[in-house]
This record gives structure tokens, sequence and C-alpha cells, in this order.
């Protein structure tokens, strides 16, 4: 599998990483793809959740946190840049098989970090009880995108004021708060951010694909169709 590299370090905006998800999977030949990005404070809800729902809008306007609807499902979920997000582009029809693949693959990672870490049926990623690793997926002719927030450390403030899940959603879970629900790496191995980034490209790559100056334009025109919230 082939880790993407962009032809600089600037960090840029969650739309730009979704659709580069997107150029992968269109344009590039690799039949397995994966790279991993940090992000500015950002919501990012899925396809088919209602905003007002799920997001406290006048909290992110007031702290400057941007709002993101994707084009997978699943739930609402906060991006900073203490978290990791990863992203595997795949060949083939068979989301259950990528959504398992790539969940099998995160936790052989946390595994040798040290992280006893389990799967659920909803494919979120465990420690004990709680929550440390949750995915999505899209499906495009013949490529699968697995995304995914691991939340190695975060705005713990901002995750659980800026995301508004009901108290029946959360009763489901079996939990009475976001906090309560979820768990941080960094609590759970001493790696740092920077060594468990490592330690995922070592583990999950053997190669490496660099893009160029216009496959990022390429990827620019194409984050025009992600919806970003005006604040």
């Amino acid at each position: 599998m082939k880790y993407i590299l962009l032809p600089d370090d600037k960090q840029r905006n969650l739309t730009f990483y979704l659709a580069m998800e997107e150029f992968v999977a269109r344009r590039l030949d690799e039949p397995d793809a994966f790279f991993t990005w940090q992000v500015a404070p950002t919501v990012i809800y899925g396809r088919n959740q209602v905003l007002e729902n799920e997001v406290d809008t006048d909290y992110c306007r007031r702290h400057a946190i941007s709002i993101v609807r994707r084009k997978s499902g699943g739930g609402c979920v906060y991006a900073d840049e203490g978290n990791l997000m990863l992203s595997l582009v795949t060949a083939g029809d068979d989301v259950g098989f990528a959504f398992n693949r790539f969940v099998t693959m995160v936790m052989l990672v946390l595994r040798k970090a040290g992280v006893t870490a389990t799967g659920t049926s909803h494919n979120d990623i465990l420690v004990g009880n709680r929550k440390v690793c949750g995915t999505a997926c899209y499906h495009l002719a013949g490529r699968t995108i697995v995304h995914s927030t691991m939340l190695y450390d975060t705005r713990m403030e901002h995750m659980t004021a800026a995301i508004t899940p009901s108290p029946a959603k959360l009763q489901r879970k079996g939990v009475e708060s976001v906090r309560q629900r979820i768990t941080l790496l960094k609590d759970h191995t001493t790696l740092t951010l920077g060594e468990l980034k490592t330690l995922i490209r070592q583990t999950l790559c053997d190669g490496e694909r660099r893009l160029t100056p216009a496959d990022v334009a390429e990827i620019e025109a194409m984050e025009q169709s992600y919806e970003t919230i005006k604040l």
C-alpha cells in the first residue's frame, strides 16, 4: 500500500483533504492508498445528518470552529490539531470488507503501540469500553474510501460543547455525555503523536507516492463540491 504525500508541508482546510481522498480514488491507479492529516478545529457531520440536531452552531461561531458536511454517512465528529485523521482508498465494491480491513489495520497499529483495542459492529475502535476511533466511508465506482478520526488528544471542551447529540442518542450508547463515551490515546501509550504517525506509516505502507502541484490544483477544484457552513 502506498502512502500519499503532498508536495509541501502546508496544513490545509478539512475540505481539501476530503477532496484529496476523492482525487486519489478517481485519478490515481494505486489499488491501495493511505495518508494521514490534521486540521484546525472543525466539526464534520455526515451526509444524512440534520445540522441543527447535531451541532451547536453558536458555540462554533464564537470559537472559530469550522463546520463541514462530508459525503460519507455516519455520525458527527470534532477534529483539531491533537487528533489524527486517517484515510484509506482501496479498489473494490465491497464496503463491508473495506471497513473490516481498515479496523483490523488500525488495531494492529495500536497493539504495536502497546494499546489493547477492540472493534465493534459499528466499525468503532474501543479501548476498554470507550471509543478512541470512529470510521465512516463512501463508495465510488470500483473504489471505496474509508476515513477515521483517531483521538490522540483534543480540546475536550470544544468537543463536548460543539457536538450536541440528543439525550436519546446517548442513552442508546449507554452513556450520559460525549465525554463519558470517549477516551484519548495519549492516556494509553507512551508514544508522542509524531511517533504514532511514523508507526502507522511504517506498519501499513510499503512505499510512497508524491503528488505534484498540478495534482494539488485539481484537488482544489474538487474541493468546491464540499459544503462548508458559513457562520
